[in-house]
């Protein structure tokens, strides 16, 4: 296994004409289905956000009542139950669900069709699905893998890493032109650096905090925060 920063070159390496070319093998089109959206049978729905993608979102809206939670709510992975709910320590922001668990930002029409409320604004891992590149420290979203593209000569389908996964997704196998496989690509490439950068910077960043009970503390690649996002104070 290769460090972080061994990987985080290789995504910067990564070629937007290759990720292309794989794409276009597959293809895809988004048929607003919804499905990426949507809790599962078993978890809420679950997708990475970065802090500076909450803040993007939170000044899209305009609303000084809408704040970091509306958006973001603690990585559940690694919290406990406790008797007022999770609490515990844990890493990074997913998307904030609604009642049924679905993305707080997912809305179906009259006729059942999907669509973000905040499309122009919405998360890398959103831009790019039902994509991913199997890179160490990188998201897999949710779905399992059904198909793979290598992306260099050093590295076949069954390999790790330097593949180009598809997740489930109806849209898969579909028609898609240059441009738009070009866009997804720089999209991909994009991500692949960030969630990497990212994760480097939580790595530096982490010092074990204490949490009270009914207490969650969150690190990312600015500190350790409250739920609220905002620094969590240094006790005495």
């Amino acid at each position: 296994m290769q460090s972080l920063d061994a990987e985080l070159e290789d995504a910067r390496q990564l070629s937007v004409a290759d990720l292309a070319d794989a794409i276009e093998s597959i293809g895809f089109e988004c048929t607003r289905c919804g499905a990426c959206c949507k809790a599962d049978a078993e978890d809420d729905h679950t997708a990475t956000v970065f802090p500076d993608e909450v803040r993007a979102l939170e000044e899209s809206k305009q609303d000084d009542d809408y704040d970091w939670r509306d958006i973001a709510r603690p990585m559940p992975y690694g919290l406990s139950a406790g008797d007022d709910g999770l609490e515990g320590e844990t890493f990074e922001w997913a998307l904030q669900t609604d009642g049924c668990g679905d993305c707080t930002f997912y809305e179906e029409d009259e006729a059942g069709t999907g669509a973000c409320t905040a499309h122009d604004d919405r998360p890398l891992i959103c831009r790019t699905y039902p994509f991913s590149i199997a890179l160490d420290g990188t998201s897999q979203p949710m779905g399992e893998a059904v198909d793979s593209v290598a992306l260099d000569a050093e590295h076949d389908a069954g390999d790790e890493d330097g593949v180009l996964r598809a997740h489930e997704c109806d849209g898969l196998g579909r028609d898609i032109s240059r441009d738009d496989a070009e866009a997804l690509a720089r999209a991909l490439k994009e991500r692949a650096v960030r969630e990497l950068e990212e994760a480097i910077a939580v790595r530096d960043e982490y010092a074990p905090a204490d949490p009270s009970p009914g207490e969650i503390v969150v690190h990312d690649s600015e500190g350790a925060k409250r739920v609220d996002g905002t620094p969590l104070e240094e006790t005495e």
